[in-house]
């Protein structure tokens, strides 16, 4: 299948790449189905784009790779939801707001998307954690 985006030209992608969001994701509810692909100037960063609006997609993160110490618990209720039954089908991501100035560019601790990469369903929660912001920068100035 193909997906047209807006910004990142033609996307090719299979049936089994598309991650379920069944809540969608808080500001787009309306849209429950993504695709995951990296950015090809710069594998640190990936798209989830929608493939339900052509126009809609996240530049995102892993939050690994800048804060080595960055956790969190998922309450078994939201284990139960996504179906996670091992540490290894999780994919943990952040957004990234981009800048033109890269000491701007900012990453959301406060609200991580978790993709359960066995079964490609996701959700974006957020986290009753004083310690994380939604915008953290990504470069120390």
């Amino acid at each position: 299948m193909e997906l047209s985006t807006k910004y990142h030209g033609i996307r090719k992608y299979d049936q089994n790449d598309v991650i379920i969001f069944k809540k969608g994701i808080p500001g787009f509810e309306h849209l429950k189905k993504f695709i995951l692909f990296s950015v090809e100037e710069n594998e640190v960063f990936s798209i989830l784009h929608s493939i339900d609006d052509e126009a809609v997609g996240f530049v995102v993160i892993s939050p690994f790779f800048y804060i080595k110490d960055y956790e969190f618990d998922l309450e078994d209720e939201k284990l139960k939801e996504l179906e996670i039954e091992k540490e290894e089908d999780v994919l943990v991501l952040n957004t990234v707001t981009l800048s033109t100035n890269i000491s701007d560019i900012t990453i959301n601790l406060k609200a991580p998307i978790v993709i359960n990469v066995k079964n490609k369903t996701g959700e974006q929660i957020i986290l009753d954690n004083p310690n994380y912001v939604i915008k953290h920068l990504l470069f120390k100035k």
